[in-house]
């Protein structure tokens, strides 16, 4: 039952809003169907498929909420799931934040987010992948580690008072680390897509297996700031965790880099280079996303950052009410606009720098100032007069993306990374505390 059609959908929750006793009742339904292969040490290690289909009703009387949830379709596992939530909800105690359920919404179809050659990946298909990046880095005497997953969703949501949604979508992800047979390099490289046929397996693993073998015998140098230029996999963790402190509840509470002292925020105040600008947009080709939001708000393109100012935050339909603004979905996805340098030209132009191929472990210190710290991996490597020179030693940093996009020396053309397009970016004075071991 997987994946269900919009009629077969709305026929399921029509029948639960039937049920309701509530004063109001509102339901999600979503399943999908995916599979995977992942391999490691050279060998396929593990191949996998999911089925799985499930429905959560929360009903309301005032201010008291409950939730059931349920994987069982027929009308009388529908009408006990929804009895469980009023039984719950009569339980519960009132929440002073609770919002009644929308109103039926307008939205506008997004661009195509469910692929056909997405749809009929198969367990040959996927054995295909891993035979590609495998022979390419057995080869070259490299040990690959990778994993392929792929995913074709639906998801849709009705309540009491007229709301209705659907949307199916398909998606790819692929990764791999790749190191030398004697572990001291290593390099990596990921792709995603809602389209299969986009996915290059071999090309991705020939750029993990060109980083591994350059990456061998890395050199310490001391920390400190540095020139850095990170690739979209550097910088897309610190982006989309700053976005996720775009929240205007928590810039008016004083509790994020956009409070102000003394209370209120910092919208429309230049915090960035004027180069910065950030935005979201469900009807972007590249990264399509569903118009709504998981609250049902209809979402529509959105920029947050323009020219270096702050032009919007996004606002709960709760703090919206209370502030007196309309409410602002929180963002579809992460764009951020960037030049048309290529990675190699932001290397030519670099007399003294790092190439950073990826971070991770990325934790927050400071969310008033936004610092965060994390450590750098698989791949990298110190250039001098435009020209990698060698590997060197994995470094700790501890960085604020307020900080990082105030020191920007260049920008080059977006790439799509974790469902976001980001550019690969020179920054100066990027800020490394220490040495790892890691490789």
């Amino acid at each position: 039952m997987a994946i269900l059609s919009k009629d077969e959908a709305k026929q399921i929750l029509e029948k639960v809003m039937q049920f309701s006793q509530a004063d109001q009742c509102s339901a999600g339904l979503s399943g999908n169907v995916g599979g995977n292969i992942r391999y490691a040490r050279n060998t396929v290690s593990t191949s996998g498929a999911e089925t799985n289909t499930s429905l959560g009703i929360s009903s309301a009387y005032g201010k008291k909420e409950g939730t059931s949830t349920i994987n069982e379709f027929d009308d009388a596992s529908l009408e006990k799931a929804v009895r469980r939530s009023e039984e719950l909800a009569k339980l519960a105690p009132e929440n002073p934040e609770f919002m009644p359920y929308l109103e039926a919404q307008e939205y506008e179809e997004p661009p195509m987010c469910a692929f056909q050659t997405s749809k009929d990946i198969n367990p040959e298909k996927r054995a295909i992948f891993a035979e590609q990046s495998l022979n390419i880095c057995k080869k070259q005497n490299l040990v690959a580690a990778g994993f392929e997953e792929d995913y074709h969703r639906f998801s849709a949501s009705m309540n009491s008072n007229g709301l209705f949604n659907y949307i199916q979508s398909t998606s790819v992800d692929f990764s791999i680390t790749v190191r030398t047979e004697d572990g001291t390099g290593s390099g990596y490289a990921e792709r995603d897509y809602n389209d299969v046929g986009r996915l290059d397996v071999a090309s991705a693993t020939a750029i993990a297996a060109e980083k591994a073998a350059k990456s061998k015998e890395a050199k310490a140098i001391e920390p400190g700031k540095y020139t850095v230029i990170l690739e979209p996999s550097a910088s897309v963790g610190l982006l989309r965790n700053m976005m996720f402190s775009f929240g205007a509840r928590g810039a008016d509470e004083g509790r994020s880099f956009l409070s102000l002292k003394g209370g209120g925020n910092k919208l429309n105040e230049k915090m960035f280079d004027e180069r910065v600008t950030l935005y979201s947009d469900p009807f972007n080709e590249e990264i399509p996303r569903a118009t709504w939001g998981g609250d049902g708000l209809p979402r529509k393109k959105m920029t947050w950052i323009e020219n270096g100012v702050v032009k919007n935050m996004y606002y709960s339909r709760y703090w919206a009410q209370k502030q007196g603004v309309e409410p602002v979905s929180f963002p579809a996805n992460v764009i951020m606009k960037g030049g048309d340098a290529s990675l190699e030209d932001l290397i030519k132009d670099t007399k003294k720098g790092i190439l950073l191929t990826r971070t991770w472990y990325i934790r927050s210190v400071d969310p008033q100032t936004l610092l965060y710290t994390g450590l750098t991996r698989d791949g990298t490597f110190y250039i001098e007069n435009g020209v990698i020179k060698h590997p060197i030693k994995n470094l700790r940093f501890n960085e604020s993306p307020i900080i990082m996009l105030n020191n920007l020396e260049a920008l080059g053309k977006p790439q799509r990374v974790n469902s976001s397009l980001i550019p690969p970016m020179k920054v100066r004075d990027f800020t490394f505390t220490s040495l790892s071991d890691a490789i």
